[in-house]
């Protein structure tokens, strides 16, 4: 019977590969923006592995809508993923493994802050050395900012995250922090978990009497405004890779607080019931 069951999942993997997609009948890796750094290494990757599979290009939301029916009927499914996402806190994903290192490696999201910030700001330098991340902590966070932004503001989304998980972020907050007559400057990237990151420090400093300014910009003139000592600190620094030219650069003019969220990466991804555990595997689903 078990032998029946596992070829009978392993039939359903296999048939339900070509329903991920409305525009082909070729199995696909359901991907987002063509645009996107990557959809490149998507690309590079079905070179690389020899991949007998399209790569299909939508949208984050409708990546995650085909994930969400493929995850729902247990079906076959494989998308372009990253983490941090809410993806990994509303169902059981996996990366696939990338012996041929084409996605790079695992990266830490590192806080980084101008070098006299601890002068000026010290007990907000402690709060900001405090601040950690697990996955679902943040995956919960972009997931509600994702569900609610449409009808509230990413700060206020940051408060109602901060009402159901009061003790974990009291817990980063020294004794005595004051933030009346004081403005704090952050900055971030337009990128889902450093928006989610930068509202809810925001919210926090807010709270404690802080007057906080929030500033978008590309990473490169980030970098350089912490390092010039123009902003007080961004919290969404991808070390040692992705921002690693930047850290070369700057490395010496900003102070790092240390990382506030491990094992920041991009690859391949499936439901953790799929049966293959390397991107090496998946032509194998098709045999």
């Amino acid at each position: 019977m078990k032998k029946l069951f596992a070829l009978l999942l392993t039939l359903t993997l296999v048939f339900t590969v070509a329903a991920c997609t409305d525009t082909s009948d070729d199995p696909v890796i359901v991907g987002i923006d063509p645009g996107a750094g990557i959809m490149a290494a998507t690309n590079d990757a079905i070179d690389v592995y020899g991949l007998n599979y399209e790569l299909e290009a939508s949208s984050g939301p409708v990546m995650m809508t085909q994930l969400a029916q493929a995850y729902e009927n247990e079906e076959f499914i494989v998308v372009t993923g990253w983490k941090p996402h809410y993806m990994f806190a509303d169902y059981d994903l996996k990366f696939l493994e990338d012996p041929e290192g084409v996605f790079g490696g695992v990266e830490n999201l590192h806080t980084i802050a101008r070098l006299d910030i601890r002068d000026d700001f010290p007990d907000v330098t402690t709060f900001l050395e405090n601040f950690y991340m697990s996955s679902s902590e943040l995956g919960s966070l972009m997931g509600d900012i994702n569900e609610f932004g449409d009808d509230m503001t990413n700060l206020e989304i940051a408060r109602q995250w901060m009402s159901s998980n009061e003790a974990l972020y009291q817990s980063w907050l020294p004794e005595g922090i004051d933030g009346t007559d004081k403005t704090f400057d952050l900055y971030y990237v337009n990128w889902a978990e450093g928006v989610a990151m930068t509202n809810l420090v925001a919210a926090i400093l807010e709270d404690e009497g802080f007057t906080v300014t929030m500033t978008e910009a590309d990473p490169g003139i980030v970098f350089t405004t912490i390092a010039q000592g123009d902003a007080d600190a961004f919290l969404d620094g991808w070390l040692p890779v992705t921002h690693g030219s930047y850290e070369e650069q700057y490395g010496d003019q900003y102070l790092d607080l240390g990382y506030n969220f491990e094992g920041a990466r991009i690859g391949l991804v499936v439901p953790s019931y799929v049966e293959i555990d390397s991107i090496s595997e998946l032509n194998d689903l098709l045999e």
